[in-house]
């Protein structure tokens, strides 16, 4: 089936299989491979993408559902070549790891901010509630988004 989806500000014709995911096209036919293949159930978060603004487990959302939607992927995030404050953050507080899970994590982290800019720490750990991590143990990347919402304000 042909689609056509804005993606990161850029329109896409593409032809999909029925059964694909939004996740495996972004990687596989637009090489948009921030978002990453972990558990395929929408339960780590590590494939987390904005479709039509609302993030979205993409391992879920069928590639058809893109068919005339907004997509954005961590890759949207930073400015070229400056990282987005929330990234900067992130590396200056240690918060990245081995790096599987931190495109859902600043996913999540962004779009948090983009509600609430100054969130407390229940907020932020209910922001991230949706993203597991195995290495950090959550108190660097608390600390991360932390930080970037005092560098924003």
């Amino acid at each position: 089936m042909i689609i056509h989806a804005n993606v990161n500000g850029s329109i896409q014709e593409l032809d999909v299989p029925p059964a694909a995911s939004l996740l495996a096209i972004l990687r596989d036919s637009l090489g948009l491979t921030g978002a990453k293949n972990a558990c395929e159930q929408g339960e780590c978060g590590a494939c987390t993408v904005w479709l039509d603004g609302a993030p979205v487990c993409s391992c879920l959302v069928a590639a058809v559902q893109a068919d005339g939607a907004a997509v954005r992927t961590v890759e949207s995030v930073a400015g070229g070549d400056v990282l987005h404050p929330v990234q900067e953050a992130f590396l200056d507080s240690g918060a990245v790891q081995c790096g599987f899970c931190t495109p859902g994590l600043v996913v999540a982290a962004v779009d948090l901010l983009e509600h609430d800019p100054n969130p407390d720490e229940e907020t932020i750990r209910e922001g991230l509630a949706g993203n597991l991590c195995r290495c950090t143990g959550y108190r660097k990347v608390v600390d991360a988004v932390r930080l970037a919402s005092e560098r924003s304000s």
